[in-house]
């Protein structure tokens, strides 16, 4: 049954600069996941999942291409009053100025939600992976006649001062929340001690109540949920913790992406796409099956409409419409595929203008690399693996982050190119 009095807000974040160079020309919920998916059909199917079908995505970065999957995903019938809206960054008689942090955004559109019927205000992060049922968490936050509620996962002391800490008493209330502590500051904001895992972390997922979220915002200028209403809010509202103890990734970085992606690889992988009760639903794209001629593929995630020709890959993910030539070895590596087909005449055209086909050309080595959209690998290519702590590399038609190599959207390698 549909949560008709719960509306959902999905933040896109902001330039999305440590997923660079794969935000150069989309935002950041549009990156794409699983080789068939974006990061955007992650909170949204969670909320279709849950019965919420009022949802708006609040963006201001590249949100060209964001904005046509999400019309393209998301279509309601003429029956039903549901909607995926995107809300971007504008200037208006209301104010002149980006998004300046999660809070902001919201302020910023805040008059189309106050008037709205929804009892509550789901509040999410449009870039982690994770699978939640919301209408448990609306429940226990109605269940605890609670103003705020926040998801919240227990964290070791290394990792917890990556995270918001907050601190809750025997019956979930939150007694204190300090953003990204110092290890030295840790001390007293246990609240399972005793355990390997002492803290509990915001996970960024708010639920408000509708009137709470209107007084908050309106009677203050800060920006930023974490950093600044929710510790404000602690000693003169009702804000509960709601722990959740599944599989929960921030998609924030190079690194966090390609290990994501990697982690699908393997035989019962925390996150699972294939569990049909609790769909990731994405855009209809009536794509053929993907045809693979004398391959070996193993710990292989394959997406539809690719065709492969006598290639090797491991723990790898082979996106749509992916074209790799004979004899490529694939290792630990991401090719998020194409956009299109080249026909046999825009071949032709590419031999005639020396570049490569779309996709992978023959004989080439490549692992440890993430290899973007509709880019041009020629044939020979070497990309080697990256050690993690090495120097960050920018060129052209490559980066290298966090140690893997990055080959960005529309790039091309010539042919013999190592990296």
């Amino acid at each position: 049954m549909a949560l008709r009095d719960t509306m959902a807000i999905i933040l896109g974040g902001g330039q999305g600069s440590r997923l660079y160079p794969l935000t150069k020309l989309r935002s950041k919920p549009a990156v794409p996941i699983g080789g068939k998916y974006r990061l955007i059909d992650i909170p949204i199917s969670n909320c279709l999942n849950a019965g919420i079908h009022n949802i708006y995505v609040l963006t201001q970065f590249m949100s060209v291409s964001l904005h046509r999957h999400i019309q393209q995903a998301y279509r309601f019938d003429v029956f039903s009053d549901g909607y995926v809206q995107i809300l971007a960054a504008q200037q208006s008689s209301e104010g002149m100025d980006w998004f300046l942090g999660t809070a902001d955004a919201v302020r910023k559109q805040l008059h189309r939600f106050v008037n709205s019927t929804a009892e509550d205000i789901l509040i999410l992060s449009g870039d982690h992976l994770y699978r939640m049922d919301y209408a448990r968490f609306v429940r226990a936050h109605r269940r605890n006649r609670a103003d705020i509620s926040i998801a919240v996962q227990p964290v070791t002391r290394t990792d917890a001062t990556r995270f918001g800490i907050l601190r809750t008493n025997s019956a979930d209330r939150i007694t204190a929340f300090q953003e990204k502590p110092a290890e030295a500051e840790l001390d007293g904001l246990e609240s399972v001690p005793g355990t390997d895992r002492p803290f509990l972390a915001s996970l960024g997922i708010y639920i408000f109540r509708r009137e709470v979220l209107k007084d908050l915002l309106e009677n203050t200028d800060v920006d930023d949920f974490g950093k600044h209403i929710i510790p404000a809010a602690i000693d003169e509202r009702r804000v509960f913790g709601y722990l959740f103890r599944d599989y929960w990734e921030d998609i924030g970085t190079i690194r966090s992406l390609y290990e994501a992606n990697l982690a699908l690889t393997v035989p019962r992988p925390r996150f699972d796409f294939y569990d049909s009760k609790h769909p990731i639903y994405t855009r209809a794209r009536f794509l053929p099956s993907s045809r693979a001629d004398g391959c070996d593929l193993q710990a292989t995630v394959l997406a539809d409409g690719c065709q492969l020709e006598g290639i090797r890959s491991r723990d790898s993910i082979i996106g749509l419409r992916s074209s790799m030539g004979r004899d490529v070895a694939f290792t630990r590596s991401i090719n998020m595929g194409a956009d299109f087909y080249e026909t046999p005449k825009q071949r032709r055209e590419n031999r005639k203008l020396g570049r490569p086909d779309v996709g992978i050309g023959p004989g080439c080595r490549i692992e440890g690399a993430i290899i973007d959209k509709n880019a041009r690998i020629g044939a020979g290519v070497i990309i080697h693996p990256h050690a993690a702590g090495e120097e960050d590399v920018d060129t052209e038609n490559y980066v290298i982050r966090d140690g893997i190599v990055v080959v960005p959207k529309n790039a091309t390698l010539e042919d013999g190119t190592e990296i």
